[in-house]
Parts: structure tokens; sequence; C-alpha cells
């Protein structure tokens, strides 16, 4: 698949992901509490991201101590975003929630090494266990909010996310930078896509919170 394919595809998925929050009474406000998580899960999503890769690159560079560091805070970052579902969902979703966010990194990590290692076999595995860990995660979400965090919407919204850690990676192994910048742009703004998303369906969930 092309770089412009790839893109193009992304691009209309993030539209697709805005149907959801598009449900919402045209009369909602936009109060404090509102602005306030989806800032808070725009910046825990992003920290996401810049861990993940962070671990990438010093593996990438034997920097094994450096990746430690690192992967101790791709762990927290993950119980973070578990936790923040606590208040609405509680204690026990929360535990799950974390326990598939372990899952969708071992599955990026078994891809580096993978894509590290050139062993095409084990990469083919680990990006089958990225995308079947995406739909356990979307199934997980929908369940807990089916009106507005809709199961499809979201599993392509996490397919793609996926596949923006595969093209990060691959792009640093080639140590194609370039590229890899216009990954991490995509990434971003995309990972902006599902935080709002999942922001948007808690409060349309739970208004008299807001």
């Amino acid at each position: 698949m092309s770089r412009k394919t790839f893109q193009a595809i992304i691009l209309i998925l993030s539209v697709v992901m805005f149907i959801v929050p598009s449900q919402a009474s045209a009369k909602d406000k936009l109060t404090d509490k509102t602005v306030e998580l989806r800032l808070a899960l725009r910046s825990l999503w992003t920290g996401h991201i810049f861990w993940v890769r962070n671990v990438v690159l010093t593996t990438k560079y034997g920097d094994p101590d450096a990746a430690k560091v690192e992967e101790a805070q791709v762990v927290q970052n993950a119980k973070d975003l578990a936790n923040s579902i606590a208040p609405y969902y509680g204690k026990e979703a929360a535990d799950k929630l974390f326990g598939l966010l372990a899952g969708h990194y071992g599955a990026i990590k078994e891809y580096m090494t993978a894509t590290f290692s050139d062993n095409k076999e084990a990469k083919d595995a680990a990006a089958a266990k990225l995308k079947k860990n995406a739909d356990e995660i979307a199934t997980f979400l929908s369940s807990a909010n089916p009106k507005y965090w809709l199961k499809e919407a979201l599993l392509s919204a996490l397919v793609a996310h996926g596949g923006h850690h595969m093209a990060d990676i691959n792009e640093i192994n080639k140590k194609d930078f370039s590229a890899e910048a216009e990954t991490w742009n995509a990434m971003q703004n995309h990972i902006y896509v599902i935080a709002d998303v999942l922001a948007n369906g808690i409060v349309q969930q739970f208004p008299k919170k807001f």
C-alpha cells in the first residue's frame, strides 16, 4: 500500500470517528468539566504514542537502560488511561482496560522485535495480534457505552492506530525519518480524534457529571 493511499484511509477513518460525537444534541454546552476531560484524555493518549515511540528509538539504537525507563512510562501511562474511566465505569472496568492496553503494547513490542530482527513471520503474527486486541478493546468499550461508543467506529480507529505504530516502527528501522515525521504527525492527529470521541461519549452518557 502506498503512503498516499494509507494517509487517505486514515483521513476517511477520522471522518467516520466524528460520526459518533455528532449524535450529541446541538444544545450541549461546553462546560469547564467537559474541556478538562477532553484535555486530560488528549494528554494521556499523546503520552501513549510518545513513550512507545521512545522505546522504539532507544531499542533500535542500543540503549537498553533508557528503553527500560521509557517502558516503565508506557506501563504507567496505561494505568493512568485505565484509571481515567474508573469514575464512570468503576474499578473493575478500569482493571479490564489496563489489561487490554497491556496487550496492545505487548503486540507492538513483538512487532518491533520482529522488525528489528527481520522476521517476517513474527511480524505478521504480531500484526494479527494487534488487530485482534483492537477488536477486544472496541468490544469492551462499546459494551460499556453502546449508544455513543459504536463498536465499528472504534474498531476502525483502533486498527488505524495500530497501523500508525507499525508504520512508525518500519520507518525508524529503515532510518527513513522524513517518512517517520509524516507518520508521527498523522498519528498525533488521529490520537486526538480517538481521545475526543472517548471524552464525548462519557459526557453524553453521564451529562449530570458535566
